[in-house]
């Protein structure tokens, strides 16, 4: 059964000839990466991981106080002063593009070194967009979420809403029925006359009286002197 994790491996440590003796340039870093470590026959693994000294105390270290007059008189557990760090200011170019004119600098040369000469910053308070433009605020305006209003127990035990409720389905459904009667009786029915009307019988064609028994019957006469004078009639006739 292989026994705790050892320390982290060494160059002085790794004989020749073994699993991990390395040729070339070699570091301890090598020695203690675990993709890189190679498993030593016989011997439990090893951590890849450097511990500190004897001397390193793990955890938050807490001055020990025995809370009597002395300590409350002589240490005072004060907050110390922050002090807020100066903001850059942006250049003023209005102040500064006016002194150049009022000075007689046209060119953009000029007016870069009136720029280096004279910085002019922006102060703070015209800088400040809620100084400059405070938001308008009604004076009876109030903040936070509106309570919503008590729930009207007295009026839940009588089923009040309940009752609004089918006052409101029936003068719905009264509404719906008078508006259907409305439609009906607006609508005009149509009567045999005006569907004629509009739809009128298509004329019958009339035709001549066949017999049933001689309508299949070929015919029997031929007025033709031969066979090619009748196809000649039939030819110019169609």
């Amino acid at each position: 059964m292989a026994g705790p994790p050892r320390r982290p491996l060494s160059l002085a440590e790794v004989a020749a000839g073994s699993e991990n003796e390395r040729l070339g340039v070699a570091r301890d870093s090598m020695l203690r990466n675990p993709r890189i470590l190679k498993a030593e026959l016989g011997k439990p693994l090893r951590n890849c991981y450097t511990l500190p000294g004897l001397d390193f105390s793990y955890g938050l270290y807490i001055e020990r106080t025995d809370g009597g007059v002395p300590e409350a008189i002589g240490h005072w557990n004060t907050i110390k002063p922050r002090t807020n760090p100066t903001q850059n200011m942006p250049r003023d170019f209005i102040t500064m593009n006016r002194g150049a004119l009022k000075a007689g600098y046209t060119t953009a040369r000029q007016f870069n070194l009136y720029y280096k000469a004279k910085d002019v910053r922006r102060k703070d308070d015209e800088y400040s967009r809620f100084k400059r433009s405070p938001p308008h605020v009604s004076p009876d305006r109030t903040y936070g979420i509106p309570a919503r209003p008590s729930t009207p127990l007295f009026d839940l035990l009588q089923h009040k809403y309940r009752e609004l409720w089918m006052q409101q389905q029936r003068a719905l459904t009264a509404a719906l029925r008078l508006e259907k009667t409305k439609s009906q009786k607006d609508k005009v029915r149509d009567t045999r006359t005006t569907l004629l009307r509009k739809n009128p019988v298509p004329p019958k064609e009339e035709s001549f009286w066949h017999l049933p028994h001689l309508e299949k019957v070929g015919p029997h006469l031929s007025t033709f002197p031969d066979r090619d004078a009748r196809k000649k009639a039939f030819s110019a006739s169609h």
